[in-house]
């Protein structure tokens, strides 16, 4: 088998195939499609898609004690543990999230590394949406989340510590400046394109990559926000969008990884397929372009 496109994860030395395995349809109940998590053959479809992506070469691994109360997080235990994965690994990143305004991050983590089977995890990231000033100083402050997030990658409990975020707003930047995050987590694809203006240019795309950081995109396939649009306007259109969605995602050269949710071994085959379907990329300033 050929070897899978890969980037450096920012600061993290870490080599990352850039397709990684997004958590949140594994662990949400009826999340895009019908799907619940403690269903034993849906459950065991995501199982045998963990295992698919990590005989093909798929090693970044992302989900969350939010994603249907630590079920994604237990899901992904269960697989990485049967594609044999263990604590003594050097080919796999495996992240997980701990939500911004959780009452005791150490206690999340602790959770997160029972769920997941593992001693210790490659990236924990502060999960948001929108950053409050109240949820940055959360955040931020002496004692705060990423303190404590900092004190269990000293202990060794973790090895990188970043953030997500669908948003823009000044939050999202003062964490960028801050020096402190190793990644950043955001939403982009061809619908939100917010975080990344190349006629500008201007995006946290652009200065999480200035300082150093490794760049992840979540909602890569629009959460099939283009998917229904295109049903709305076009009912019989039989399409299959979803390479064109991911491709122009890929095609963005500071994007290290696009995450993309699979619950089955095929859908993993076929996301790889468009990953080696380097043909499919284009210029994005081409796409920008208004005079010809």
């Amino acid at each position: 088998m050929s070897k899978l496109e890969s980037t450096g994860l920012g600061r993290t030395g870490a080599d990352a195939i850039r397709i990684g395995f997004g958590g949140a349809p594994a662990g949400l109940t009826n999340y895009l499609d019908p799907f619940s998590p403690v269903d034993t053959a849906q459950r065991e479809g995501v199982i045998a898609a963990i295992g698919r992506a990590v005989e093909v070469g798929i090693n970044y691994f992302d989900t969350a004690a939010a994603y249907g109360t630590g079920e994604s997080e237990k899901i992904f235990g269960e697989g990485l543990s049967a594609a044999g994965i263990s604590s003594q690994r050097d080919d796999l990143y495996i992240a997980t999230k701990v939500s911004h305004n959780e009452a005791n991050p150490r206690e999340s983590i602790e959770k997160s590394l029972k769920n997941l089977r593992l001693d210790s995890l490659d990236l924990v990231q502060v999960h948001g949406t929108t950053y409050t000033p109240e949820a940055r100083d959360q955040t931020l402050r002496s004692g705060g989340t990423l303190e404590v997030l900092e004190q269990a990658r000293d202990e060794g409990l973790i090895r990188h510590i970043g953030f997500t975020t669908e948003d823009q707003n000044p939050p999202v930047y003062e964490f960028i400046a801050s020096g402190r995050f190793d990644v950043m987590q955001t939403c982009y694809n061809l619908v939100f394109q917010h975080t990344y203006e190349p006629t500008r240019p201007f995006g946290s795309i652009y200065e999480a990559d200035k300082a150093g950081m490794g760049v992840v995109t979540m909602r890569s396939l629009t959460a099939s926000v283009f998917q229904r649009w295109m049903s709305a306007v076009r009912p019989d259109d039989e399409f299959d969008y979803s390479p064109a969605l991911l491709q122009f995602v890929l095609s963005n050269k500071l994007v290290d990884v696009a995450l993309v949710g699979m619950r089955t071994p095929e859908e993993v085959d076929k996301n790889i397929a468009v990953l080696n379907d380097v043909a499919g990329r284009f210029d994005l300033n081409d796409l920008h372009e208004k005079f010809v």
